[in-house]
């Protein structure tokens, strides 16, 4: 098989959750420049639509703050007003929460849980009849789900509900993936490291610099370094992964 269709996602569509901004945006730009249409989402109205009218036809928005089950279903529903299949979900959406051990609220930790864990499982099962609807023996569907390096290492900052978030992600994707599998949707995640983002901007300076410091490539994550693992996980290239999780970090908790 020609590399040109190997990864190819021409003619593919695409959810996109928290599509707006950061690796989201990276992701649905990438998808778009590929030849995919893409639905993204986001909580924020003026960003969702502003971005999809950036990126053109290809591009629809439907805002949704994907932490409250009603918005979910509603999400769900609307996409499948617009796409008869999704043939790619990237369960992207999400969000931290930093505080020291004492002070740590429990807002926190259900928002970080609802948005990061919660709305990756229920989406993915309100969409469940789109993604069958694309996928056959030779034709896999495709759940990327987005989780974080700090699900795999213990980090040096306080954010209990984040971490613990991504852990449950990386593992919940292990278990979507072998009770999916039998229904031809291929379920992978990616592990970032630090990619320049809205949520990485709140990082104090010190810190950003710290971590670029101790990461063996002595950079950050580009938009590039996620659209060839995005691409990868949803072509026909990444076909035999199952349950599988890409870290993406220059090395940062790969190499400790």
């Amino acid at each position: 098989m020609k590399i040109e269709s190997l990864f190819s996602v021409a003619g593919k569509t695409a959810v996109v959750t928290g599509g707006s901004r950061g690796i989201g945006e990276m992701i649905a730009r990438a998808l778009i420049e590929n030849g995919a249409s893409v639905i993204i989402t986001s909580r924020k109205i003026s960003d969702c639509e502003g971005l999809a009218a950036q990126l053109g036809p290809a591009c629809t928005a439907i805002p949704a703050d994907l932490s409250q089950m009603a918005e979910i279903e509603r999400f769900a529903a609307a996409v499948a007003a617009v796409a008869p299949k999704v043939d790619i979900l990237f369960n992207n959406a999400g969000a931290s929460w930093g505080a020291e051990f004492d002070a740590f609220p429990e807002a926190g930790w259900d928002k970080v849980m609802d948005i990061n864990v919660k709305s990756v499982f229920f989406l993915t099962q309100k969409l469940a009849p789109l993604l069958e609807a694309a996928a056959s023996p030779g034709n896999l569907a495709k759940v990327i789900n987005i989780g974080s390096i700090d699900g795999q290492h213990v980090s040096d900052l306080e954010t209990y509900s984040y971490a613990a978030s991504k852990a449950g992600v990386l593992h919940m994707t292990r278990m979507m993936a072998k009770f999916l599998a039998k229904r031809h949707i291929s379920v992978n995640a990616i592990a970032p490291g630090f990619f320049p983002s809205k949520m990485t901007a709140g990082i104090a300076e010190e810190f950003r610099e710290a971590f670029r410091a101790a990461t063996p490539m002595q950079r950050w994550g580009t938009p590039d370094d996620m659209a060839g693992v995005a691409l990868f996980l949803s072509s026909r290239a990444s076909d035999f992964l199952c349950g599988s999780v890409v870290t993406v970090d220059g090395g940062y908790a790969t190499t400790v």
